[in-house]
């Protein structure tokens, strides 16, 4: 009875989150939410180079994919000391470095607590009306982000052979050989380096950053934290290239040879990584569309 209980709650707590989530209430503008910059058709980006916020100042980064965050340990391009998703979601709704959210927390509180449907929401979620109980179920919420129904995964992990193409499977091959070493930064089941921040090569002067998820890379662009690379295939150019050759830059970002074979099997690898039914479930969905 108990854990059924509690199953209940947690499960009004992700509703919860994802109402909030999508509630251009939230912002200093009124106009944007949390999703106007992570898209669900977009594995939660916004195809922007650099992310714009409610105040029309654009980012010096872009707007990172939310995907399967909850086996992150890095979750911002630069900053390791965010160790959660409650304290991550402080920054987009309060920071003012640059503005992104803006969140006027008096009217804002003020508004949901006259809102019908909220009421039930934080009824049912036993969650308070307060900044820390709308971060816990946006987290909640975010923690739902689950990305593992792409046809490399029916192929990997499925028993489907004829999940991906002979071309992917080749890509695949090169991912995980020398001297590529892509899995190496993008490695384990969520494609990323989740224990700390590298230098890839990208910039003279040097700059750390998160190796982001490979998931759904294909409708992530552009890419690099400031979006600077249009393509998947300015990426290869980047890497294959050995990077800007900085004194700084991480010792994997050496150089490779790469035939036009070797980047359309990479390529092909790369793009059996996206999850049609994670891009469309309607779990994720924009919730107030349908009330």
């Amino acid at each position: 009875m108990w854990l059924s209980i509690t199953v209940l709650i947690l499960t009004a707590r992700v509703d919860l989150g994802r109402h909030l989530f999508y509630d251009a209430r939230m912002s200093g503008n009124g106009q944007q939410s949390c999703a106007s910059c992570h898209k669900q058709e977009l594995a939660f980006t916004d195809g922007k180079a650099r992310a714009v916020g409610s105040t029309g100042e654009q980012h010096p980064r872009s707007a990172m994919s939310l995907v399967n965050l909850s086996r992150a340990r890095l979750l911002t391009w630069s900053n390791p000391h965010l160790q959660t998703l409650e304290e991550q979601a402080l920054t987009p709704m309060f920071g003012d470095h640059p503005v992104e959210l803006g969140v006027k927390t008096e009217a804002y509180l003020q508004a949901i607590r006259k809102d019908s449907i909220y009421r039930k929401l934080f009824a049912a979620s036993e969650t308070p009306y307060t900044v820390e109980g709308i971060t816990q179920a946006i987290a909640a919420f975010e923690r739902t982000l689950v990305s593992n129904r792409s046809p490399y995964d029916r192929y990997h992990y499925g028993g489907d052979d004829k999940a991906i193409s002979e071309s992917a499977k080749r890509g695949e091959t090169l991912f995980f050989s020398e001297p590529l070493s892509c899995f190496r930064c993008h490695g384990g089941s969520t494609f990323s380096d989740t224990s700390e921040l590298k230098d890839n090569g990208l910039l003279p002067e040097g700059g750390r950053f998160k190796a982001p998820t490979l998931r759904n890379i294909a409708v992530t662009g552009p890419y690099m934290h400031d979006g600077r690379l249009a393509t998947l295939d300015a990426v290869l150019d980047h890497y294959s290239s050995g990077g800007v050759h900085s004194p700084k830059q991480d010792e994997l970002i050496r150089g490779f040879p790469l035939s036009q074979q070797d980047r359309a099997d990479l390529l092909a690898f790369l793009h059996s990584l996206t999850d049609e039914v994670f891009l469309h479930d309607s779990l994720y969905a924009n919730p107030w569309l349908t009330r």
